[in-house]
């Protein structure tokens, strides 16, 4: 009946009320309280200002852009891939954001950072029109090491919020030095060759990662699904080293 329908609805209002004011909703990345929202992950506004919040980044390369088109330093000729699009620069709070969110118990951070990308960049991501996301991989023993990997999750999450599958097309089939622990000219070759992709016959991939510096890992997950087929191949990533940060692709 339509009485009991507004009683129920009246009743849980109040209830989620009162469990407001008892535990009120903490923001997912900095744990700090935040006021109720309609959106299933809780950012706060600080975290948003403080992690989302600057220039304009190269529609190509992701370098800072003063025009907010392409920068000065590629001039739209990026080769690597499509098109990319990054949350912020991988410094002070965003890095240790990313950093929290390569733990085990990063889960809900990586939701937060997630949910600020695709708030950023739903237009657009939408307007490459992706028909699949796929996530960059780690070797399995690094992966069983760390017992997580932030690249997958957040690809899950992106995924999830686009309507879009999410599969684990490429695989690294042999392990190899941490990019962050050689100097960015001896990164292209440490991965050359390491990825291999199912097959991506016409697919429009959505390729995922939390943090790029020179973009050779991007740049190898790429040619490896372009080798498999697929038509288009775009990336997002949380973070992007700008130069004197210390990135890890």
């Amino acid at each position: 009946m339509a009485w009991q329908a507004v009683v129920g609805r009246r009743f849980g209002g109040f209830l989620a009320g009162g469990i407001d004011l008892i535990c009120p909703p903490r923001c997912v990345i900095c744990r700090g309280e935040t006021t109720p929202q309609a959106e299933p992950v809780l950012v706060c506004e600080l975290c948003r200002r403080l992690l989302a919040a600057e220039g304009h980044r190269c529609r190509r390369c992701g370098a800072l852009a003063v025009d907010g088109g392409d920068c000065r330093t590629c001039h739209g000729r990026w080769p690597s891939w499509d098109g990319i699009a990054v949350l912020g620069g991988y410094s002070d709070e965003l890095r240790s954001a990313v950093l929290a969110a390569k733990r085990p118990a990063g889960t809900l951070v990586v939701a937060g950072l997630a949910a600020l990308l695709l708030e950023r960049h739903r237009q657009t991501v939408a307007a490459w029109n992706p028909d699949i996301v796929v996530p960059v991989p780690m070797h399995w023993t690094r992966r069983l090491a760390r017992g997580s990997s932030a690249a997958e999750s957040l690809a899950e999450r992106l995924a999830a919020g686009l309507g879009l599958p999410c599969r684990n097309l490429i695989r690294r089939v042999r392990a190899t030095r941490m990019q962050n622990e050689l100097h960015p000219d001896d990164r292209r070759a440490n991965v050359r060759g390491v990825f291999r992709s199912a097959p991506a016959a016409g697919r429009r991939v959505l390729l995922v990662d939390d943090v790029t510096t020179t973009g050779a890992t991007l740049a190898e997950c790429r040619a490896a699904l372009v080798t498999a087929g697929a038509a288009a191949v775009y990336a997002a990533v949380v973070a992007r080293a700008d130069r004197g940060d210390t990135g890890s692709g």
